[in-house]
């Protein structure tokens, strides 16, 4: 499937998608939205050979964020975000000034894949052992989109997840072992709040979360400071 060019590739495998979020226009880097294109290189050229891609989120102006929501890596200019979930991996894309940032999840690394909606903003979240992935899409993705991503990743993983070892930042900040976040610790909120206000996109700060279980929470706790038995935890270390 490596032969062709990059536009009869992309239809091909935009043909074979399970999902019609898989398309030509992303794919190829031929969407009307981005005359000069979303990203540098097309989604399609940096696919393996067999490898399929089945659901595709993008958002314009959020990007990707790494550990946490707050440290995110940001489109530059007229370029956009692009998270292809293909058999392997979820490769997130995000269009730099001069090239474009690759963030590759393979689905053996992932503990947990799930999805936050909200008023302004939804997310398609992946967790391995010791790192996260917040992957920011339009909030006009359906909610099935995000159910079904997430369920065909944990689908694909192992019981036994390896560690991605690339130094990408994402790294969740941790307590004995254990990620400091509203899970673990209740009444903790898992980032600082963040700025008021939707994007141009129309991508703003999250209301509401909704898991992969269809469990709903409130976005909670003004402080921005996060607290372990009465001493604040600095999110730098």
């Amino acid at each position: 499937m490596s032969d062709g060019s990059p536009l009869d590739r992309a239809m091909t495998l935009a043909e074979m998608a399970p999902h019609a979020s898989v398309t030509v226009g992303v794919l190829a880097g031929r969407e009307e939205s981005f005359p000069d294109g979303r990203l540098h290189q097309p989604p399609v050229t940096r696919l393996d050979g067999t490898e399929a891609p089945a659901y595709v989120l993008t958002n314009g102006k959020r990007g990707i964020g790494l550990g946490t929501k707050r440290n995110t890596t940001k489109p530059a200019g007229d370029r956009g975000t692009a998270i292809v979930v293909t058999d392997r991996r979820t490769l997130c894309l995000v269009g730099g000034d001069e090239a474009d940032s690759v963030i590759e999840v393979p689905h053996d690394s992932v503990v947990a894949a799930s999805y936050h909606t909200g008023l302004l903003a939804t997310r398609f979240v992946l967790r391995t052992p010791r790192k996260q992935y917040h992957c920011w899409a339009k909030r006009s993705t359906s909610e099935s989109l995000l159910a079904a991503a997430a369920e065909y990743v944990e689908e694909r993983t192992t019981e036994s997840p390896e560690e991605i070892e690339t130094d990408d930042g994402a790294n969740q900040l941790t307590y004995r072992g254990q990620p400091i976040s509203r899970e673990n610790h209740p009444g903790v909120p898992d980032d600082p709040p963040s700025d008021s206000g939707a994007t141009d996109d129309g991508e703003g700060t999250d209301s509401a979360t909704q898991n992969g279980n269809g469990t709903d929470h409130t976005e909670e706790g003004s402080e921005s400071r996060i607290q372990y038995r009465g001493k604040p935890v600095d999110r730098s270390e």
